[in-house]
């Protein structure tokens, strides 16, 4: 379900990449690649950033979403779902039909979005985090 707002996905470009990169978790090297393999996607309302999702390829084939942000004044306004939608027909044009994502077990809200958007739990990692954190995986049919 896309929900029609004045919202723009696209890939993002090297001149996305201090946006893409501002969360701190990997170098902007490794975002940089990131962004000439396809693997990051922009939101845009009304022309200013809004958001991002940033993929992997687990064992190089699984799509595995390892980052998705929307800014605080953007949330609750139904933009995930055009991020979201964007990602899903990108991936299926490339012909994948799974998509993978996961949340930390001590993150209710995150949690949520994954079931509001769609996803399923398929299973946990436990202790993999910082603290001994558990990390639950879901799945959605693309």
């Amino acid at each position: 379900m896309m929900v029609q707002n004045s919202a723009n996905v696209h890939l993002a470009q090297p001149a996305d990449l201090a946006f893409v990169s501002r969360d701190g978790y990997v170098s902007q090297e490794i975002i940089l690649h990131k962004i000439k393999q396809g693997e990051c996607f922009v939101l845009e309302v009304d022309g200013q950033y809004a958001g991002y999702l940033r993929l992997e390829f687990l064992w190089s084939l699984i799509p595995y979403i390892s980052l998705v942000m929307i800014l605080e004044g953007y949330r609750k306004r139904g933009h995930s779902w055009n991020l979201l939608g964007f990602v899903e027909n990108y991936l299926l044009e490339r012909g994948f039909t799974v998509l993978y994502s996961s949340s930390q077990a001590d993150e209710p809200s995150p949690q949520a979005w994954h079931r509001h958007m769609g996803f399923e739990e398929c299973g946990v990692i436990n202790g993999i985090n910082a603290g001994g954190i558990g990390e639950i995986f879901f799945r959605k049919t693309l």
